[in-house]
């Protein structure tokens, strides 16, 4: 069984960076599946910027849907995968399929594999529900469908940090 480690924080707080440390240490070749997609400029921008810290020990895997199958054809194969992010990986899931339920059985299907993968794997996760009740249904979706997510990636996870103005602090392993 491999190690899983999960990383919460809100925005811009440290967690790639964090995460990206944590498996630089595994060796290379490192996996780096990436959930987001560009659609605008902005966008474009923050995948540029993650890309640009990134050196040649790094294959990135864009999947903005099926990532417990890319998690599961790229097992062995890496010495370590980082998962950036989860919460785009469920915004992805949320606007595809308008069904939350459905999100998180995604969800429970990737931490059903856990067990039986043999690469570590690093998840980045935000955590979105520390702020105020949003006014729309499909925020205030979305916020709890995060937090459920974020707590059964926490529940099963070997480690688990969170990352508080670019300082992380351990809470699990």
């Amino acid at each position: 069984m491999s190690k899983i480690i999960f990383i919460t924080g809100g925005a811009r707080s440290g967690k790639s960076r964090l995460a990206e440390e944590i498996a630089l240490k595994h060796g290379a070749p490192l996996g780096y599946i990436a959930t987001g997609q560009s659609g605008d400029g902005e966008m474009e921008e923050r995948i540029a910027r993650h890309r640009s810290r990134r050196g040649p020990d790094w294959q990135t895997l864009e999947e903005p849907l099926q990532l417990a199958e890319v998690v599961r054809g790229h097992d062995g194969y890496f010495q370590a995968m980082l998962v950036d992010c989860v919460t785009l990986w469920l915004t992805n899931l949320l606007l595809t399929y308008d069904d939350a339920p459905r999100a998180l059985a995604g969800v429970k299907e990737l931490t059903g594999m856990f067990p039986h993968l043999t690469t570590p794997l690093i998840l980045v996760s935000n955590e979105v529900g520390m702020g105020i009740v949003p006014e729309n249904r499909l925020a205030r979706t979305f916020r709890d469908l995060a937090g459920e997510a974020n707590e059964l990636l926490a529940a099963t996870a070997d480690e688990v940090y969170v990352t508080i103005s670019g300082l992380p602090l351990k809470l699990k392993g």
